[in-house]
């Protein structure tokens, strides 16, 4: 593992309780691979289940990690994306509240200030979300 949850949390703007990313397995230019443990106390488990809007998050997250980690391997400063749009998002399963998650984001395309990115989500190992969003960098910067 490249970093665990204290050196993640200074890689990504989210803070607790909303911090849907808890280590960084693997990152390039392109990919970026990050695992969240989850647990009932997490705010987007309810009735057994880590909700919709959680996966969501934790792929975003999974971005900005990965913007994160490239940032700090250029010595520079993190820059803050902002999900634009969600593109054929399918969710096949909501994981239980203690499995554990590893989430790949690839950059299919970068221009300007916009990039793309697939997210694909898995809970011990099976597939249970993909998707795409556009990420936004006000100034100028990308994943």
């Amino acid at each position: 593992m490249l970093a665990g949850q204290k050196e993640v949390l200074e890689l990504i703007p989210q803070k607790p309780p909303m911090a849907m990313v808890d280590g960084l397995i693997y990152s390039n230019t392109e990919k970026t691979i990050s695992r969240l443990v989850l647990s009932k106390a997490n705010i987007f488990c309810k009735s057994g289940f880590f909700q919709e809007a959680g996966i969501i998050e934790n792929i975003a997250q999974t971005a900005a990690l990965h913007s994160g980690y490239l940032a700090k391997q250029s010595r520079e400063k993190p820059k803050t994306g902002f999900i634009g749009s969600i593109k054929r998002l399918t969710i096949f399963e909501l994981p239980k509240d203690n499995d554990t998650l590893q989430t790949t984001v690839t950059v299919l395309h970068e221009l300007m200030n916009a990039t793309v990115i697939k997210g694909e989500v898995f809970a011990n190992n099976k597939l249970i979300a993909t998707g795409e969003m556009n990420i936004f960098f006000p100034d100028n910067t990308s994943l």
